[in-house]
C-alpha cells in the first residue's frame, strides 16, 4: 500500500534504479545519512526541509504518479509538484468551468461549503461546550452569522461572513485550550505557539486536499467559494474550509492539552513565534495516525477513514457540477 512520507532534513532526492534515494546532509552539505524509498510505495512527499533535485528525479516521480508538496523554513506551503493530469476529463471541466461562470450556480456551491464548515465549527464548540467550557456566547454569535450567510446575495458578501464565523471560533480557543493563549489569529508571521500550529495544520490540510482533487477529474483550479486566480490551487481552499475543523483543529486541541506539544517546541522570538523541527515531527506524526483512522460512514456503511472523506467530498463535488446529484457538504456527528 502507497503511503504518505514527511521528509524534515536538508538533503539531496535523486534516483537509484526503481528507488527514491534520499541523502540527508548537515549545514556545510557533507552527507550524514542515506535513506531509500521504493517508488512503488510512495504516495504522496511532503518536503519540509530543503530539497535539492534535478529534472530526472521529477521526471521520474511524474511517471510514478508521485506528488511533492512544498514547505518553507517557516511551515509555509510554497508550492507542489504535481504530475501530468491522468484523470482530467473534459466535460467534467467544461460542467465546473460553467458552474463558476453563472453566479447562481456558483453561489449554491459556495454556500454549501461555508454550510459545511460552520457545522463542523459548531460540532468542535458543542463538544467543549459539554465538557464545561464556556463557550457558548461564540456558538451564539456564529448563528447569528449563519443565518445572515443564509440571505447572502453573492460570493464576496458570503466570504465575508465565513470569515466573521472563523474569528468567532478562534476566540473561543482561549476557552477550549488549557495550557496556550490564542489571541487574535495572525498569519504572516504567527505571534505565538498556537496561531504557529494553526497556520502549519492549515499547510497540511491545504495540501491532503489538493492531493485528493487531483486523484479525481476536478480542476484544482477552477474554485466556487475562494476567488479563482488569486491563489492556484483555488479549489483546494474551498475543501479545506470544511476540513480544517475536523482535522486540523481536532488535532491541535488534543495535542496542546495533552501536553504532546509544548512550550519547548515552538522558537518564540520578536514578532514572531516558529515551530521547531521536533515539534513538526511530533504533529505530523498525529496528523497522519489521524488520517488513518476510520469512523463508519452513514451513507457507505462501511469504514472509511479520514483521509479517504476527503476524497468522497471531491466524488460528490464531481457530481453536482455533473448535474447527477445535489451537493451536501460532510458534517460531522461525533
Amino acid at each position: 500500500m502507497k503511503k504518505s512520507y514527511y521528509l524534515f532534513n536538508a538533503g539531496r532526492l535523486e534516483r537509484e534504479d526503481n528507488t527514491l534515494k534520499f541523502t540527508i546532509r548537515d549545514k556545510e552539505g557533507e552527507p550524514l545519512k542515506t535513506r531509500f524509498l521504493p517508488v512503488e510505495g510512495v504516495k504522496v512527499l511532503y518536503m519540509l526541509g530543503s530539497l535539492d533535485a534535478n529534472s530526472a528525479l521529477y521526471n521520474f516521480l511524474g511517471k510514478h504518479q508521485v506528488t511533492v508538496h512544498f514547505f518553507d523554513y517557516y511551515g509555509h506551503y510554497t508550492g507542489s509538484f504535481m504530475p501530468r493530469d491522468y484523470l482530467l476529463a473534459g466535460q467534467v471541466q467544461i460542467n465546473q468551468t460553467n458552474h463558476y461562470q453563472q453566479s447562481h450556480k456558483r453561489m449554491l456551491l459556495a454556500s454549501r461549503f461555508v454550510e459545511g464548515a460552520a457545522a463542523n465549527i459548531l460540532r468542535n464548540l458543542r463538544q467543549y461546550q459539554s465538557k464545561g467550557r464556556q463557550v457558548g456566547k461564540h456558538i451564539a454569535t456564529i448563528n447569528q452569522l449563519i443565518q445572515q450567510a443564509l440571505i447572502a446575495k453573492d460570493v464576496p458578501t458570503l466570504m465575508g461572513i465565513e470569515g466573521n464565523i472563523r474569528k468567532a471560533y478562534y476566540a473561543a480557543f482561549d476557552e477550549i485550550l488549557l495550557h496556550f493563549k490564542m489571541g487574535n489569529r495572525s498569519k504572516q508571521p504567527p505571534l505565538n505557539e498556537v496561531n504557529a500550529l494553526v497556520s502549519f495544520g492549515n499547510m497540511m490540510c491545504y495540501a491532503l486536499c489538493l492531493d485528493m482533487i487531483y486523484h479525481t477529474q476536478l480542476n484544482p483550479t477552477i474554485s466556487f467559494l475562494h476567488e479563482p486566480g488569486t491563489r492556484r490551487y483555488s479549489l483546494a481552499l474551498d475543501l479545506a474550509e470544511i476540513f480544517k475543523p475536523i482535522l486540523v483543529d481536532r488535532l491541535i486541541f488534543n495535542v496542546l492539552n495533552l501536553k504532546k506539544i509544548q512550550t519547548k517546541d515552538f522558537d518564540l522570538q520578536v514578532n514572531k513565534c516558529l515551530l521547531k523541527e521536533a515539534g513538526k515531527k511530533i504533529f505530523v506524526n498525529a496528523w497522519d495516525e489521524r488520517l488513518k483512522k476510520t469512523i463508519a460512514h452513514r451513507t457507505l456503511k462501511k469504514q472509511v477513514s479520514y483521509g479517504q472523506l476527503v476524497k468522497l467530498e471531491c466524488y460528490k463535488i464531481a457530481k453536482h457540477v455533473l448535474n447527477m446529484d445535489d451537493y451536501k457538504p460532510f458534517k460531522i456527528w461525533w
